[in-house]
């Protein structure tokens, strides 16, 4: 008994009873609860009389009994169980092994175990999907009609790709809409996959669309899954709502899209390069709050800005005059903070990184791989966009990472020339002699450049930028001049 308890043994033993009563592993019988005196047992009211038994004694509750040093004390009628000192061995007869399952015991697995029983993997800001979620629309859209040998849009419905030992792929843009930026105007996509449970993007950057009266030369950059016929009550207003629309959209332009149904004739393809086409993956903290850790909000600008450059060509109706064009491409934006660790593991690897480790052991040090990305969903979508699939035409990919280079062609992509991505201060660096003095490099008042993110058309530069730059080359296998290599 608590030392603050100054009630009577008598009313203690009445109140450890009916705590006995509610926490016995065995319903006592119908015989037993008809005797004089006895409790009825209650299982809804369990909870709120076990917390009152228990507060009712301060600090001790029937657990700090079961559990002692002195086994006397199970049992609250035995002499010893509030004097210790009065106990002796064999003052009480042993108790008997509890042989039944406590009725509130619980018979499931931890979560990481049954996941591990499934073969499937939970990471930060992550959730699993099994393979038999289905791809939904919008809850206020119908879902996709049902596959018929007669419908001309029921193979164009979702773009699938196979993996090996995996469930198939499925990819759905659910969204587009124009989006003007410094650089021009691109087509936001936003897309749904069977793999995870995230919202996958891409900026399709392809001003032809925006012409209604002229002819490109190249295929439109357009989703296959979006243009489709999601069911036969669809109306126009929705089509055009969710983005399925041709030209630009304004009050007196209201053209919804029709599937495609056969290709767009590529025969002036040979005069016209390749789209270029950049994997991004998300960095809240260089593209929103300017981080100069890394480059990826300056990356993410210049991706566009190299896109969205006109094109040169020969004229098709005379080879011998040139022509501009727009320019086009795509940035296929994927939710792989981190690469792919997710916010939480990345800003507790930055803390580790200011202890003096590089960010590919600090990724380690927490469990992680130096890069967890994965690329399979970003095929998808390409191929849903009609980019680098089919046999249809190559793309260009703006990248330095060899990685991501195979893994793209390992998934089907073709791509025909890798086009390096590389930082602007190191593209001004290797401007200026060595031994430069690198802070006056900026120092000097300059005209702001316009551009996206909060980096802007500026530059991202400094220490922690050079130590990451230099270990994603040294360490990670990127094609990228060191600016020591680069300036000699």
């Amino acid at each position: 008994m608590s030392c603050h308890d100054h009630r009577g043994v008598e009313h203690s033993l009445a109140d450890l009873e009916l705590l006995d009563m509610l926490t016995a592993p065995v319903v006592p019988s119908p015989d037993e609860l008809t005797k004089k005196g006895s409790y009825k047992r209650r299982d809804s009211d369990l909870d709120p009389l076990l917390l009152a038994a228990a507060a009712s004694y301060g600090h001790v509750t029937r657990n700090h009994y079961a559990h002692d040093f002195f086994p006397a004390v199970g049992d609250p009628r035995a002499e010893g169980a509030y004097d210790w000192t009065k106990w002796q061995p064999g003052s009480l007869p042993a108790r008997p092994e509890r042989k039944v399952r406590l009725k509130y015991e619980s018979r499931q697995a931890p979560r990481s175990h049954r996941l591990k029983q499934l073969g499937l993997e939970e990471k930060e800001n992550d959730s699993v999907r099994t393979a038999s979620t289905p791809l939904r629309g919008a809850d206020n859209l119908p879902l996709p009609a049902p596959k018929s040998a007669t419908s001309e849009t029921s193979t164009s419905l979702v773009a699938r790709t196979q993996l090996p030992h995996s469930p198939q792929l499925e990819v759905k843009c659910m969204a587009r809409t124009r989006v003007p930026t410094p650089h021009g105007p691109v087509f936001l996509h936003l897309y749904h996959n069977n793999r995870d449970n995230k919202e996958h993007l891409a900026i399709v950057v392809d001003p032809a669309q925006l012409q209604e009266d002229s002819l490109p030369l190249a295929p439109s950059i357009r989703s296959r899954t979006l243009d489709a016929v999601w069911s036969d009550s669809e109306t126009e207003m929705e089509r055009i709502t969710r983005g399925a629309y041709v030209g630009r959209l304004s009050k007196n332009s209201q053209r919804p899209s029709r599937p495609p149904v056969e290709r767009m004739d590529t025969s002036t393809l040979d005069i016209i390069p390749p789209p270029l086409i950049r994997i991004h993956s998300e960095c809240f903290t260089g593209e929103t709050i300017g981080s100069m850790r890394c480059d990826c909000g300056e990356q993410l600008d210049e991706a566009i800005r190299q896109i969205a450059l006109p094109v040169t060509v020969a004229d098709p109706s005379d080879r011998a005059r040139t022509v501009t064009i727009p320019g086009r491409g795509a940035v296929i934006y994927m939710r792989q903070e981190g690469r792919g660790i997710g916010l939480l593991s990345k800003i507790r690897a930055y803390n580790l990184q200011d202890l003096g480790h590089d960010t590919v052991t600090a990724n380690l040090m927490l469990g992680h791989g130096a890069d967890e990305r994965g690329y399979e969903v970003a095929s998808a979508i390409l191929c849903d966009l009609g980019l680098g699939a089919d046999g249809l035409e190559g793309v260009r990919l703006l990248t330095n990472n060899p990685d991501k280079l195979h893994a793209l062609e390992k998934e089907g992509i073709q791509i025909v020339e890798r086009v390096p991505m590389v930082p602007r201060s190191w593209q001004r660096r290797q401007q200026h002699k060595l031994g430069h003095d690198f802070a006056d490099l900026h120092g000097q008042e300059e005209e702001k450049v316009m551009g996206a993110m909060m980096i802007g058309g500026g530059e991202v530069y400094g220490e922690d930028l050079d130590k990451y730059l230099r270990t994603k080359v040294l360490r990670m296998g990127h094609m990228l001049p060191l600016l020591s290599d680069a300036s000699d």
